[in-house]
C-alpha cells in the first residue's frame, strides 16, 4: 500500500477515537485501501472513509502513536497545554519507548490537572515537595507509582526547563523488595493443559519457553525466528537491547501448526485490525487460563518469566547464563531468582531438627 496516496487524520464520530481517511477518488486507489484496510468503513454523513484510532492501526498506516488519551488533556488548563506538549517532544526526541512516554505523560499530567491555572513553569521546589506529600498522605500513592511521579516531574524541570538539579534534597520512597512470584512446574503444565487454542498456547508457551515479556512475545516478527538454528532474536527490548534466545524443540510443532493455520504476514502473533496482538489480549488469555486450571495465586503473566528463570536456576545453570537470557542490564536484578528457588528451601535442613529428645 502506497501511503502517499493517502492522508490521515485523526478525529471523533459517533463518540468513538476514529482516524479519517482522505484521497483522490480512484476505483483502484480504494480497492488498494480495502486490501490493506480491510476494516476500513464509509461515513454517509462525513463523506469519507474511516478507521477506529487504536495502537495497532496507526503502527499499520505510520501515524504517531498518541501518548496519552484525550481524557487527560481535557483536564489540564489552557495555561499549561504547551508544557504538555513541549513534555512529549522531549521524551520522544531523547527517543524513550512509548511505555516509558506514556507513564511519564500520565503522571505530569496528574501535576498540571491539580494546577489548574497557575503555570507550572512557577512551581517552586517547596511546592513541588508539598505536591509529592499530597501524593503520598492524600492520594496514598504506592511507593513505586510514586517514584514514578517524581521521576516524570523531574524530567520535565531538569529536561525540558533545563533547570539546576533540584530533586536531590527530596526524599525517595523506599521500594519494596518483593520477591518474584512465580509457579512450580507441574502448575505451569496445568495451565497450559487448560489453553485449547493454537495461538494463545503458543503465546503463553513463549512466555515460559523462553522467559520472555509479554511486550517482547508480541513485537515478535516472523523474521526474527530462525527454526533451523533454533534462536529467536530479540530486537529493541527493554532498554533497547538486543539479545538471541534459544527456541525450545518442543513448541517448533506447534508453532508450525499455528503458522499453517493462522498465516501470520508480519508479526508471529497479529491482532485482528493488524499490527501486534495486544498485549492486554495475552494477559486475559493467562487470566482465563490460572482460573480453568484452578490456581489461585495471585500472579499475572509476567510470573511465566520469573518461572522460567526460576527453574534454569533449579536445573543448575549459571547465573550470569541467566542474566543475558533474560536480558537484564545488572546482575542484581537476576540475583532476585537465588532467593526463590522452594526446591533448594526444601533441602535446608533446620537446626532444630537436630536436637535429641
Amino acid at each position: 500500500m502506497d501511503l502517499s496516496k493517502f492522508q490521515f487524520f485523526p478525529g471523533v464520530y459517533k463518540n468513538q477515537r476514529v482516524i479519517w481517511i482522505v484521497f483522490s477518488f480512484d476505483v483502484a486507489i480504494k480497492n488498494e485501501l480495502r486490501q490493506k484496510l480491510p476494516y476500513a468503513k464509509w461515513s454517509q454523513s462525513e463523506k469519507k472513509w474511516y478507521v477506529r484510532d487504536i495502537p495497532a492501526v496507526r503502527e499499520t498506516i505510520g501515524l504517531a502513536q498518541n501518548p496519552i488519551s484525550d481524557r487527560f488533556l481535557d483536564k489540564i488548563h489552557p495555561v499549561n497545554q504547551t508544557a504538555m506538549l513541549d513534555f512529549i517532544d522531549q521524551l520522544t526526541l531523547k527517543s524513550y519507548s512509548t511505555n516509558t512516554i506514556r507513564t511519564y505523560c500520565t503522571e505530569f499530567c496528574h501535576l498540571l490537572a491539580l494546577l489548574k491555572h497557575q503555570p507550572v513553569t512557577e512551581l517552586s521546589p517547596e511546592r513541588l515537595k508539598s505536591y509529592f506529600l499530597y501524593c503520598a498522605k492524600q492520594e496514598a500513592m504506592k511507593e513505586r507509582k510514586l517514584n514514578s511521579n517524581i521521576n516524570a516531574v523531574k524530567f520535565y524541570f531538569e529536561q525540558v526547563l533545563h533547570r539546576p538539579k533540584m530533586f536531590f534534597d527530596i526524599p525517595r520512597p523506599k521500594k519494596p523488595k518483593s520477591l518474584p512470584k512465580m509457579l512450580t512446574p507441574r502448575e505451569i503444565k496445568l495451565l497450559f493443559d487448560q489453553v485449547e487454542n493454537k495461538k494463545h498456547l503458543l503465546a503463553l508457551q513463549l512466555c515460559y519457553g523462553m522467559g520472555l515479556r509479554v511486550s517482547e512475545v508480541v513485537n515478535l516478527k516472523l523474521e526474527h525466528i530462525n527454526s533451523k538454528e533454533k534462536i529467536v532474536n530479540i530486537i529493541s527490548a527493554k532498554g533497547k537491547k538486543d539479545r538471541n534466545v534459544p527456541l525450545p524443540s518442543s513448541i517448533i510443532p506447534l508453532m508450525r501448526n499455528y503458522y499453517f493455520e493462522y498465516h501470520p504476514k508480519e508479526y508471529l502473533f497479529e491482532g485482528q485490525y493488524g499490527g501486534p496482538y495486544s498485549k492486554q489480549a495475552v494477559q486475559s488469555i493467562f487470566r482465563k487460563a490460572m482460573r480453568k486450571a484452578k490456581i489461585y495465586k495471585k500472579i499475572g503473566v509476567h510470573g511465566l518469566r520469573h518461572s522460567y528463570a526460576t527453574h534454569l536456576l533449579q536445573q543448575g545453570t549459571d547465573i550470569r547464563f541467566i542474566q543475558e537470557l533474560l536480558g537484564h542490564h545488572n546482575i542484581k536484578t537476576t540475583m532476585a531468582y537465588t532467593h526463590v528457588a522452594p526446591g533448594e528451601l526444601q533441602k535446608v535442613k533446620s537446626p532444630l531438627d537436630n536436637l535429641k529428645n
